[in-house]
């Protein structure tokens, strides 16, 4: 067992987070690697202070440059907004540390390319946390042991309504195609797509504005965005983000149909997988609730209990424990930053797509 010093950029609701987390995942996984709190950086000297009170690290410092630099900070955790993510990434590579990113991984998809070629040789992840429940990676078991057959239709979301009130005023949210639906909100949905489905190939998207203003200015960016795919398995798709989707807190959801059977979720009831098999008499067929418990991926280590049921939190705990598995083995785990690049290459051929009005190829080079 060895110790290894955590820095992480940004201390706000991720950077919580994933504080949180690597305080947390040695005692849950009782991983090979330890982390130790070592320095927490923001955006001035007097917050990141405040974080390290609140979170527990060793030392803060109002300078990303400072924590990636320092000698006792082994691993970097970027949580930070997108447009910083591609500098932090390139600039503590280039001194050979690990590297873990939220998502949508860089402001662009120049940023995400470059991204990428610096990681090359570099352990480097991306983080995707909701397609990390137990849930989620047993569906994804379920599609790959072919139990519902072919799969024909995908049909996913991610709506909320955090935005849908037109009295919410103006904010860095509102400014912006990188911080709008397709940018922020949407990567999730893409990333869940491109998990349980595959490659797409290609994409017929629509884009809207619901709240064009808010009080205090302009709103430059999108609200929703549905989309029509293709996927390269040859089985069609839909796609709905919405930031302004009346009366959904996380709408993260999917269905998936196949020749032998189908899939729903739905991340407000994330411990729950709904699994419809076509066998037996058609009087007894329906789809089959089931909960998740120790039997299924990365579930045991945080309760013993079938149906008790992980939360939010745990879902980051997991992603950490992938991190540190990666750096401890050398070898990177899913999704690394060429999983990141796919979205982001989804997102281009998106906003290609509305901006034509006319399908687009989703280009991978």
């Amino acid at each position: 067992m060895s110790e290894i010093g955590i820095g992480v950029i940004g201390g706000g609701y991720m950077g919580k987070a994933h504080s949180v987390a690597m305080a947390s995942v040695g005692a849950v996984f009782n991983t090979a690697l330890r982390p130790r709190l070592e320095m927490i950086a923001a955006s001035s000297a007097e917050s990141a202070e405040r974080y390290r009170a609140a979170f527990g690290f060793h030392r803060a410092t109002g300078d990303w440059k400072e924590l990636v630099a320092d000698d006792r900070v082994d691993a970097i955790v970027i949580a930070t907004p997108q447009n910083m993510h591609r500098d932090i990434a390139q600039a503590a590579f280039a001194l050979g540390k690990p590297v873990m990113c939220e998502k949508p991984m860089g402001a662009s998809l120049a940023d995400a390319k470059a991204m990428v070629a610096a990681a090359q040789g570099h352990i480097n992840m991306v983080g995707y946390n909701y397609i990390r429940t137990p849930a989620a990676q047993y569906a994804r078991q379920l599609i790959g042991d072919g139990v519902i057959g072919d799969v024909t239709f995908f049909k996913g979301e991610n709506a909320e309504d955090f935005l849908a009130d037109p009295a919410l005023p103006v904010t860095w949210r509102t400014d912006g195609i990188a911080n709008g639906c397709i940018g922020d909100l949407a990567p999730h949905l893409f990333n869940m797509a491109l998990a349980l489905m595959g490659p797409i190939d290609r994409v017929m998207a629509d884009m809207e504005t619901v709240h064009k203003s808010r009080p205090g200015g302009t709103v430059t960016n999108d609200d929703q965005v549905q989309m029509m795919c293709r996927f390269s398995n040859g089985a069609m798709g839909h796609l709905f983000s919405s930031r302004v989707a009346t009366g959904r807190k996380m709408g993260y959801a999917y269905e998936i149909f196949g020749t032998k059977g189908a899939i729903r979720f739905d991340q407000e009831d994330q411990n729950a997988l709904w699994l419809y098999k076509m066998e037996g008499p058609e009087a007894q067929r329906g789809f089959t609730k089931i909960l998740t418990g120790p039997a299924h991926p990365d579930y045991e280590p945080f309760c013993l209990g079938p149906g008790h049921g992980t939360g939010y939190q745990d879902q980051i705990i997991i992603e950490a424990k992938d991190f540190l598995t990666a750096i401890h083995t050398g070898q990177n785990i899913w999704p690394t930053f060429a999983d990141g690049l796919s979205v982001i290459q989804v997102t281009d051929a998106a906003l290609r797509s509305a901006d034509s009005g006319t399908w687009a190829d989703v280009h991978t080079s």
